[in-house]
């Protein structure tokens, strides 16, 4: 089981503390028409609704809410646009569920001000900055947590720029680098993304998941999207609908590795993962 000892347990949330001692689920709310499993589903704000009501339902304890499709060869579309397809959605969850965390999933400065501004919590950001140079000076002046993942290139190009050395120190090295760069700007508190098939071979995602304690130096929390990803319907031959075993069995070696939030399409699943894996803990 991995050693947490100088781990940060907690995130300031807008005044909130976000307890990480222990994992949680972060529920996947995609408001998009072409997310690569359930783009068109949720793009009207009674149907999103209702998406989260089951999430928090069944346990999610953070909503991340995404506008913009990250499948690879996906566009980045305008601000215009994402606030058109987040914003209504967001207000709706504040307003129903005043208790969930919400993070916004964006590369985009003025996305992340209104989502905060209008009750959300977390900046979910792909890009680490590079899409948007505004974006993380703006983070820093909202003082809420920041999601930091690793990509190669961007959605459009990044699985034509999977070249590593060692992807491991690889991702080492970057995260080092970055995590220094917001603290310098003024970002308290952050969670590290591996980024799973951002611009990764199927063999690099299993050997970043397989060392995935590595990262563990930099002693912040570590979220593992692994959720009905190519790097399982892809090696098992299949589809991501039947992709849900694969993802359950990942997670557990996600946990055995040290994450602390799994973000997920498939809440109940990924709260039971967490329910068997901490047993196995506590024996």
């Amino acid at each position: 089981m991995p050693n947490l000892q100088n781990m940060q347990q907690t995130i300031n949330c807008k005044g909130r503390l976000l307890d990480l001692s222990s994992p949680l689920v972060m529920g996947i709310l995609n408001v998009t028409p072409d997310s690569f499993y359930d783009g068109g589903q949720h793009t009207h704000v009674d149907t999103a609704l209702k998406q989260a009501e089951k999430m928090i339902e069944e346990g999610a304890k953070i909503i991340d809410i995404g506008g913009m499709s990250s499948r690879p060869g996906s566009e980045t579309i305008s601000e215009e646009e994402e606030l058109r397809r987040v914003m209504p959605v967001l207000e709706a969850i504040v307003r129903d569920f005043p208790d969930a965390f919400i993070s916004i999933d964006t590369v985009h400065a003025r996305v992340a001000k209104a989502a905060i501004h209008a009750g959300g919590h977390i900046v979910n950001d792909i890009s680490a900055g590079t899409i948007d140079p505004a974006l993380i000076p703006t983070v820093a002046a909202l003082g809420v947590p920041y999601i930091l993942m690793h990509m190669q290139g961007k959605p459009k190009d990044m699985q034509q720029k999977a070249d590593y050395e060692d992807i491991v120190t690889d991702l080492l090295d970057f995260f080092i680098q970055k995590v220094a760069e917001l603290r310098q700007a003024g970002i308290r508190d952050i969670i590290l993304d591996p980024g799973f098939g951002f611009g990764k071979t199927i063999e690099h995602n299993y050997k970043l998941l397989k060392n995935l304690q590595t990262l563990q130096i930099l002693g912040l929390p570590l979220l593992a999207g692994i959720s009905r990803k190519s790097m399982i319907y892809k090696l098992l031959e299949t589809s991501p609908d039947q992709a849900l075993n694969g993802t359950s069995t990942l997670h557990i070696t996600a946990l055995q590795n040290g994450a602390r939030l799994l973000r997920v399409h498939d809440v109940k699943e990924a709260v039971e993962v967490i329910r068997l894996w901490k047993m196995l803990d506590s024996v």
